[in-house]
């Protein structure tokens, strides 16, 4: 982990810094967001099915995967404000280049670059949220997920205002894309300067016992994240029937619902033990899920998906609490061992969601949340024992 230079940072900079961060959670939310909002819009553009548009999605999860693999290398060598500035500004070069193309091939070569951008984005500020709460000696986290919620929220309602408004899609990916880069530079601006340190360096390996177990209910949480992501759009435009404004409210409302849960994810925290936490947030989740899919109706299904968010709103706050309190490793090892499952879920979840949606139907596929959820449920106790 990279450190700062300075034995004490003064309090101006670390409020400055705090700012900086949350400004680049809310862009990679609002980036998240709007890709999530042209789904069907690439769809049509390239004129794929259901499993083309999966494999496009998983040449993204299998390029966050292999930076994944570096991740703490070049984060550790160039430290969090450099990798956060350059990988935050390919991630809006690639949103406004979602449509430049017409071949599948183009767009699985954006796809690999924005899947390889996002991974390293967000590990670097990530890596600097966990800086600023070190310094300033305060609980920080849920906070700064919750700004990333709150820019999926953002982003997907003015895509949805955009699109009803009769704005093309090029026009609205550049317009967006632009201000995300501006809020970029300003983010990045503020953020802590922190030297590289050798052992920030090293590899990391893999999950193991506790943190193996942690890891895969933090996958299976992120798995829900990453299906509202790219398929709950398509979900109301295709299986719903819903216009455009309509269908790219799906995301709106369950990023909305987070981003409310994870504001008070501490308030929450403090009051219920995180196995009963836990149990909660998967069964609410499967609850919301189900309501959403088995009604078919776009009023409930936002609805349903609102509760989704709820549900899993605090699900990565109590994991990684957890994971840094495992005996025999240090805090920053376990938070990122479970990281790495972590963003495996959410990557590799949406593909999988496509290929039973070429093969059933996307309402099956969606079922898959439903399954997570129930598992996160279940194994609460076995993963996280009193």
């Amino acid at each position: 982990m990279p450190s700062t230079a300075a034995a004490r940072v003064p309090d101006s900079t670390l409020v400055r810094a705090s700012r900086g961060v949350r400004a680049q959670f809310f862009v990679a939310g609002a980036l998240f967001a709007t890709w999530g909002v042209h789904v069907p819009t690439v769809k049509a553009h390239y004129r794929l099915g259901e499993q083309a548009l999966a494999i496009a999605m998983l040449a993204s999860g299998v390029g966050a995967l292999l930076a994944l693999t570096q991740a703490g290398r070049v984060v550790g060598r160039h430290g969090p404000r450099a990798v956060a500035l350059a990988c935050g500004l390919v991630c809006t070069v690639v949103i406004a280049a979602l449509l430049a193309f017409e071949s599948y091939a183009g767009l699985l070569v954006l796809m690999l670059a924005y899947g390889v951008a996002t991974s390293l984005f967000d590990v670097s500020i990530n890596a600097e949220a966990t800086e600023v709460e070190r310094l300033t000696g305060r609980a920080l986290m849920s906070g700064f997920h919750g700004m990333f919620s709150l820019g999926g929220m953002v982003g997907a309602a003015a895509g949805a205002a955009v699109l009803s408004a009769g704005v093309p899609p090029a026009q609205h990916l550049l317009g967006a894309a632009l201000l995300a880069a501006g809020a970029v530079l300003l983010g990045g601006s503020a953020m802590l300067r922190m030297q590289g340190s050798p052992s920030a360096q090293a590899p990391m390996g893999l999950p193991r016992g506790a943190l193996l177990w942690i890891g895969l209910l933090a996958a299976a949480g992120l798995l829900a994240e990453g299906a509202m992501y790219d398929w709950s759009v398509l979900y109301l435009k295709q299986d719903l029937r819903s216009d455009a404004g309509t269908a790219s409210l799906a995301y709106a409302s369950f990023s909305a619902a987070m981003a409310i849960a994870r504001f008070a994810g501490d308030w929450v925290r403090a009051r219920m033990s995180p196995v009963a936490l836990l149990r909660w947030s998967g069964a609410l989740g499967a609850a919301g899920m189900a309501l959403a899919l088995l009604v078919a109706q776009p009023a409930v299904a936002l609805f349903g998906f609102a509760l989704v968010g709820l549900g899993f709103a605090n699900v990565v706050p109590v994991l990684f609490s957890a994971a840094a309190k495992v005996p025999g490793v240090t805090p920053a090892h376990g938070i990122a061992a479970v990281s790495s499952l972590a963003y495996l879920g959410m990557m590799a979840g949406p593909p999988l969601i496509g290929v039973i949606a070429e093969h059933q139907s996307l309402t099956a596929g969606l079922f898959t949340v439903v399954l997570f959820a129930a598992v996160l449920a279940l194994s609460a106790r076995r993963a996280l024992p009193a």
